[in-house]
């Protein structure tokens, strides 16, 4: 280097490129300062050591970009049992053509890693859809219980409508014949003043006589006593009519359930 240039790693030019203000014109010295040391830097790269790892990937693709030579054994034993370059192998030659491809293994998996990660995925894979479906099964469970309960209340409400119905329009027939008790306590509508004397003679009546009752659903306490409306006061709750005789009952009434006057 000589005296009169400048040493561009220095101190003293350094500072001197510092004092550069931004938007002013650089001076010929800092401009040729600059571009050496692009030169520089293109330099270091071009001749950068290059790493194990890509001087053997650069080997290999060269290898496998060219064909075999005549000064290979196994190619020269092939040609002296008539083989020819681009023919392929066999007697009738209708065997492979191109060489066998190099599978480059890079990671550190032992042999048949890759199978077992493979099942590994499809059997995640497997476990997701059957949690999918299964999660998707209990959502159309719950919602036919769902269904199913709403239906039942549903039904459980107009059975209880339908009862005490019954119950008021026997009240009423029975006291147009002067029946002033009820064959059963619940044939009429509860009262709701109970008097208390009765009870106590039924309850002391009772203690003597030791016997197991049935609770009825409605629904069973609905069929009996539309059986009763029907048999004594040819009445059909569902019509709302009281027919002549047993006769005019069965001609001009539909049944004796709510769905056959649906």
């Amino acid at each position: 280097m000589s005296d009169e240039e400048e040493d561009y790693m220095s101190d003293a030019f350094l500072s001197k490129l510092q004092d550069v203000k931004p938007g002013l014109p650089m001076t010929k010295p800092v401009k040729e300062a600059m571009k050496r040391e692009a030169l520089h830097k293109q330099k270091n790269i071009v001749n950068r050591q290059k790493t194990y790892k890509e001087q053997e990937t650069e080997s290999r693709e060269a290898a496998l970009q060219n064909t075999i030579s005549n000064g290979n054994k196994g190619f020269a034993l092939l040609q002296k049992m008539g083989y020819k370059a681009g023919q392929g192998l066999g007697k009738e030659g209708a065997g492979r053509v191109e060489p066998i491809p190099v599978n480059i293994k890079t990671d550190r998996g032992g042999i048949g890693m890759e199978e077992v990660k493979k099942r590994k995925a499809e059997d995640e894979l497997q476990q997701y859809r059957q949690k999918v479906q299964a999660k998707q099964r209990n959502e159309t469970r719950s919602l036919e219980d769902f269904r199913v309960r709403v239906r039942s209340e549903r039904e459980e409400r107009k059975i209880e409508g339908d009862l005490r119905k019954s119950q008021r329009a026997c009240e009423q027939l029975d006291s147009g014949k002067s029946i002033s008790v009820p064959r059963e306590d619940w044939y009429w509508p509860k009262q709701e003043a109970d008097e208390e004397e009765d009870v106590d003679e039924k309850q002391e009546e009772d203690e003597d006589v030791e016997e197991e009752t049935v609770e009825l659903t409605h629904f069973d306490k609905l069929q009996i006593l539309t059986s009763y409306l029907r048999g004594v006061h040819f009445y059909c709750l569902w019509c709302g009519t009281t027919y002549n005789d047993e006769e005019d009952l069965c001609l001009n009434c539909p049944g004796d359930t709510a769905a056959d006057h649906e």
